[in-house]
């Protein structure tokens, strides 16, 4: 009995030297990064420049800031192209030039609980002790926020072409919990996932 304890023990130990993973965390979760992207899709799609088709546009972006300024970018240019005008590599080259500002690329954090908040615990001769939250009803809520705003003029003598003024795109996801139960609500675009046995 003591030799198939051991056993049992010696295998456990090399199962688990064995599945050691090594595991990255990234500085902004894919949430984080799907609630900012949506808004700014949703931005976007109200940037209506009245721009003639067939124009070669330049688009400005060296306004935008951020780990999501290029996102913007290639928002607008793609919106740019579908209105049927044409993108110029070179401001030389273009027609008209639009430029790009963001006034937000962020998102909003909110929180509320009802139950015991996590607090620190004064213990003699071993400093505090970290006593964990204690929810009976917890909701967290993140909205994902851009304001967008365009320009457009002619190269050739700097005439206005047209102004959108600021344009907002929003997106939300909320997250209830009450005591052993939890429930998520968003407006964020969901593409079914893999199961377990499916291809990647």
């Amino acid at each position: 009995m003591l030799r198939l304890i051991a056993a049992m023990c010696l295998a456990a130990l090399v199962a688990t030297a064995c599945s050691s993973v090594r595991e990255s965390s990234p500085e902004r979760t894919a949430t984080e990064q799907l609630l900012i992207s949506t808004a700014i899709d949703r931005a976007a799609d109200k940037l209506n420049l009245e721009i003639p088709p067939g124009t070669r546009v330049f688009l400005d972006a060296g306004g935008l800031e951020g780990p999501d300024a290029r996102y913007a970018a290639s928002v607008v240019k793609d919106r740019i192209l579908r209105s049927g005008a044409h993108i110029a590599l070179l401001r030389n080259e273009a027609d008209a030039v639009v430029e790009l500002r963001a006034g937000a690329l962020s998102i909003d954090d909110g929180q509320t609980l009802v139950g015991v908040p996590n607090f620190d615990v004064p213990i003699p001769l071993a400093g505090p002790m970290a006593f964990p939250e204690v929810p009976f009803y917890k909701q967290k809520e993140r909205k994902g926020v851009a304001k967008l705003a365009a320009t457009s003029y002619w190269v050739s003598d700097g005439r206005l072409i047209d102004s959108t003024g600021p344009q907002f795109g929003y997106s939300h996801e909320r997250e209830d919990s009450f005591i052993m139960f939890s429930w998520r609500r968003s407006d964020l675009p969901e593409e079914s996932e893999p199961g377990l046995f499916d291809p990647w």
